[in-house]
């Protein structure tokens, strides 16, 4: 995977927090969508008994006048359309699928209400606190809500690496709105060692786990299945999906729909396996969904890792922790002609696992001698929500689901799915082409150019989401932090190395091999060194200064990138191969020095990011969901 919905939404139900009054619930009747924010029948607040409003006193606004207008001009907050009222995507739709299409997006919305619960307890009466002071006539409250729709919370960390609240004295927490906002690290390792020493292992493993919310209960910590605590929303999501596969033309999808809908209704992971399992095989349905599980923001279970005391016992009751899901919604459309493209890889796939190191050495989900667990689409989009909406530094080009983690690919070893996202990797205006252009004038030997092809990032992509299929696909988890760094990295030097197989094997002519590799090099170029929190932009530094030191590329004094073609793949396959040995020996400290050696950012690094900067200002981005808009306010 690579990385605001103008869709909003009321309904909410938050649950008490042990840092929250007993009492601090609050639940709205229906939803309020573009097109109906003036409808006050559709925005009432309905108060249950004995439930009082959601506080919104204690709030200001964090970013000055200037800086809001800043961030919200055009130059600087990019912008991403999804399908459009008049698409013929949607137009071409038999009727049953048109209608399928309302509830499904119904149902998304629901999930995004529920993410944004996870990301933050503070995200919904910040929310709302927007909307008063809108309704007051604060002009920087308008635009804090374009960024907050945008980013889809208070808190985002933006393409220059600067960390972002939108509310006065308030910051991020590392274990988002999944752990007691008051809980530090050393005091969340020192209860998991008295409630272990307390032979409390149970409740610790459940602490420990994807789907668990944490809450405290006197001097220990308890848990809930997220599906309980959310479980009116849940209910709610389920009825959609239900009155979805009512209406949808395709039976495969509607029995996936039916799946899912039972996990929501019982907080019991094997019902979501089931579902997963079903999801995975969708291959020729008309119609995309999917609730997105992805773990990259937790930050706070993988630190049990560090703590040499709490790591010894965990090990000694055989506790595996699992960092905590966050939760998307994906509503699109299959493209059929992009699907048939992006399955040509498919044949290939065996070919790939028989060229990974140390293949007989672990499982993998893809097999050399037997059919390919992976289906792939291409997709129109309607709306992405919740967790794979946020547009922070950058969004989700495709994914490759279910993860490792899930117990469709550890008990019933099922397949993946690997979707793609149009709207999202499209850049065919002259403008866009116009701005790739200046990038390429100001960062890129000249002779060079002739190979940067906005095309070949999608080839690349379509190598990154299968190279997640490939290698270890378990007992990773004791990397902690660093799993996911390793992990995506791994995907990118899996498409890399399997360059010179797949252009050997027909897959790729010699010229688009060549545009991949520059295309890859190019785009591997930050405007500045991330923080260790965003997995994905820490491994392109990685990369950048792994490669310069085995020669393949250079960066100059004035901050000129130079690649040496004929070096990039076995580059490629020496990092994938340390990666792999590294993944199999599971060990944190091992992980940690080799992240560590090598995100090194070069002053000729900060020179290239400096000339990049120059020609572009953007620091973040929104999405516009056009058709999604129209069809939820009918």
């Amino acid at each position: 995977m690579r990385i605001n919905s103008i869709i909003n939404f009321k309904v909410i139900k938050t649950f008490p927090r042990n840092n929250y009054p007993k009492n601090n619930l609050v639940s709205y009747d229906s939803f309020s969508f573009k097109g109906l924010e003036n409808d006050k029948q559709s925005d009432r607040i309905i108060f249950n008994k004995g439930v009082k409003p959601m506080d919104t006193k204690g709030y200001e606004l964090n970013l000055t006048t200037e800086e809001l207008r800043k961030r919200t001009h055009k130059d600087f907050l990019a912008t991403k359309k999804m399908l459009d009222v008049d698409s013929v995507e949607y137009n071409s739709l038999d009727e049953g699928d048109k209608k399928a299409l309302y509830h499904l997006l119904k149902a998304a919305l629901i999930i995004e209400k529920i993410n944004y619960q996870l990301d933050s307890i503070h995200n919904l009466p910040f929310k709302k606190y927007l909307e008063e002071e809108i309704e007051r006539g604060n002009e920087n409250a308008k635009l804090t809500k374009i960024l907050f729709d945008a980013q889809k919370g208070i808190f985002a960390i933006d393409r220059e690496s600067n960390r972002i609240s939108l509310a006065k004295n308030h910051k991020e927490m590392k274990g988002k709105g999944l752990y007691p906002e008051d809980l530090s690290i050393e005091e969340f390792h020192n209860i998991l060692i008295k409630m272990l020493s307390d032979n409390k292992k149970d409740d610790v493993e459940k602490i420990l786990n994807q789907r668990s919310i944490v809450q405290r209960c006197g001097d220990i910590l308890t848990s809930t299945d997220y599906v309980d605590y959310f479980k009116d929303d849940f209910m709610k999501v389920a009825d959609e999906l239900i009155e979805a596969s009512k209406y949808s033309t395709n039976s495969d999808f509607n029995e996936y729909l039916i799946l899912q809908a039972k996990a929501f209704r019982e907080a019991d992971p094997m019902l979501d396996a089931y579902a997963d399992e079903k999801w995975a095989t969708l291959q020729d349905t008309p119609l995309e969904f999917t609730i997105t599980r992805e773990s990259y923001q937790d930050e706070m279970t993988e630190t049990v890792f560090e703590n040499e005391e709490l790591k010894k016992l965990l090990d000694k009751y055989n506790i595996v922790p699992t960092s905590k899901d966050f939760l998307g919604g994906r509503v699109g459309i299959v493209n059929k002609k992009g699907t048939e493209a992006i399955l040509k890889v498919k044949e290939f796939l065996p070919l790939m696992a028989e060229n990974m190191p140390h293949k007989d050495e672990y499982v993998q989900n893809i097999s050399p001698d037997s059919d390919s667990k992976q289906t792939m689409i291409d997709a129109d989009l309607l709306a992405l929500l919740g967790n794979v909406g946020e547009f922070r530094a950058g969004i989700t080009l495709a994914e490759n689901l279910p993860n490792d983690d899930k117990l469709s690919i550890k008990v019933l070893n099922a397949g993946r799915r690997n979707v793609y996202h149009r709207q999202i990797r499209m850049a065919t205006s002259d403008d866009a082409k116009e701005k790739i252009q200046k990038r390429l004038n100001v960062m890129l030997n000249p002779e060079l150019h002739k190979y940067y092809n906005d095309e070949a990032d999608h080839w690349f992509t379509i190598g990154h989401e299968n190279g997640h299929s490939l290698g270890p696909n378990s007992n990773t988890e004791g990397l902690g932090k660093y799993k996911s760094i390793i992990e995506e990295n791994k995907a990118d030097m899996v498409s890399l190395a399997m360059l010179d197989v797949l252009t050997d094997a027909g897959l790729y002519t010699e010229d688009e091999r060549k545009q991949i590799i520059v295309t890859y090099a190019t785009d591997n170029i930050l405007v500045s060194k991330p923080t260790m929190s965003q997995a994905h932009r820490v491994r392109s530094v990685m990369q950048t200064y792994y490669f310069i030191k085995e020669g393949a590329i250079s960066i100059s004094k004035d901050g000129i990138l130079d690649v040496d073609i004929d070096k990039m793949v076995p580059t490629a396959k020496k990092m994938l191969n340390e990666i792999i040995e590294i993944q199999m020996k599971n060990d944190f400290e091992t992980g940690e020095k080799y992240v560590l050696d090598n995100f090194v950012w070069t002053d000729e690094m900060q020179k290239s990011a400096d000339n990049i900067k120059q020609v572009s200002k953007t620091l973040n981005g929104r999405v516009e969901s056009p058709l999604a808009d129209y069809l939820l306010s009918r």
